[in-house]
């Protein structure tokens, strides 16, 4: 998708990516960005390598959906559970954008750009319920399998974190991860 301030790649990709995986693929789009600047700067000079840098600054800014957003998401799902740290993403966005509002000079191509990514915000935030159920629908149609493990007391989905499998403890007994989705998602049994 081409946009006012660059261009933007959508993908199809699975939301219970490992971390770790996400990270290497994010962290290459700013490294192959700073090698394009640097043939720039080589074949074009210094205004080459000036406006290569904005973009690449303006690129990792923890804004939905630029690249400094997927890295503050990343970090978020190592402190907390999937559904708290994209919620806080979407809040970090919106301080962003004030402070950017605040602090750039107005032009029309800030004004578009501006309204563009507010778009995008206020888009993310109204699929967030659908980005979780996303999440859960992801684990219980594919057998994920994770290395670390995390027990959540009570049945409560929405402590599930990335990169773990969930054991939930309720009434003295143990519900594993699938059990407790099959409840959520399982309409053969409510019929």
């Amino acid at each position: 998708m081409l946009l006012p301030f660059g261009a933007l790649t959508l993908f199809h990709e699975k939301i219970n990516r490992p971390l770790k995986e996400e990270f290497i693929i994010l962290i290459m789009g700013p490294i192959f960005q700073l090698i394009g600047t640097y043939f720039l700067y080589i074949f074009y000079g210094q205004v080459a390598l000036e406006y290569s840098l904005v973009i690449l600054g303006f690129n990792l800014l923890p804004i939905f959906p630029l690249d400094g957003s997927r890295l503050v998401n990343i970090i978020l799902n190592k402190i907390t559970n999937f559904k708290t740290s994209h919620l806080l993403g979407i809040y970090i966005s919106v301080f962003t954008l004030v402070i950017l509002i605040i602090k750039v000079k107005i032009s029309l191509l800030f004004v578009l750009i501006i309204i563009f990514i507010s778009l995008k915000v206020y888009h993310e935030y109204k699929n967030h319920n659908n980005l979780f159920n996303l999440f859960l629908l992801e684990r219980y149609n594919h057998h994920i399998k994770f290395k670390k493990r995390k027990v959540i007391k009570g049945e409560n989905l929405k402590k599930m974190k990335r990169d773990y499998k969930h054991l939930f403890y309720k009434n003295n007994k143990y519900i594993t991860e699938r059990e407790a989705l099959k409840k959520r998602f399982d309409f053969k049994d409510r019929m």
